[in-house]
């Protein structure tokens, strides 16, 4: 990129690091216990290396082709790869071959896809925040008894949960229900007190309910490229 790029890129990223110590101060939160994990999909690897250079050490992919080319284009093992779309059960083992976290465990199918990762892979439990079904994701009730599936397994260590606001709800609402999932899995799994939503235009109101981890991506990155 040119430096022009280079001088937006770093912008992007301090006014988001600004909004999100904002957001904290006012939740009366640190923004040093909010990891924010920069979305590179449909990016080159050149902005992960350009980003890592301006301090950013988590990075989110949600396509399994391109995360792994991208992954080991970049080759930098001081980095944290999290996994935040869909995963396929035929390829949960190939996802927990580069990425420290999966974001989005939705089904029991899945933990017993990656019961024997090593080393353990972290998880968030994704919930279903909408009336599809088809939707990534498990319902709000659900979440016991697929945490205590998750516990059981040597391959898996849970995190918490993760949900998307649907589009056209209030984000703060949708953020306080996930809030509720988050409080009550910590009554099987008391140490797992993650929240990751959030993401490039509600990420404010995610902080102000919780989130411990953020998803953002354009907010930072800019526009996408056109995929492929």
């Amino acid at each position: 990129m040119s430096s022009g790029q280079d001088v937006s890129l770093a912008e992007r990223l301090e006014t988001v690091r600004a909004g999100i110590s904002d957001a904290a101060k006012d939740a009366g939160r640190s923004a040093a216990d909010i990891t924010t994990i920069v979305v590179t999909k449909f990016h080159p690897a050149s902005i992960v290396r350009e980003l890592a250079a301006l301090g950013v050490r988590d990075f989110g992919e949600s396509r399994h082709q391109e995360a792994r080319s991208k992954v080991a284009e970049v080759a930098d093992p001081e980095l944290v790869w999290h996994f935040v779309g869909q995963v396929q059960g035929k390829k949960a083992r190939q996802i927990a071959e580069y990425a420290r976290v999966i974001h989005s465990l939705d089904r029991e199918s899945l933990v017993q896809a990656l019961s024997d990762s090593v080393p353990p892979v972290e998880c968030f439990i994704q919930v279903n925040l909408t009336e599809d079904p088809t939707r990534g994701g498990i319902e709000p009730s659900l979440v016991l008894p697929l945490a205590e599936r998750v516990l059981e397994s040597t391959g898996l260590r849970l995190l918490g949960v993760m949900a998307v606001a649907p589009l056209g709800s209030e984000p703060r609402h949708a953020f306080a229900r996930v809030r509720g999932a988050s409080e009550l899995l910590r009554t099987v799994a008391p140490e797992a007190v993650a929240i990751s939503a959030g993401m490039s235009g509600d990420y404010r109101e995610a902080v102000l309910e919780g989130a411990t981890h953020l998803r953002i991506g354009t907010a930072i990155t800019g526009n996408r490229p056109i995929a492929g």
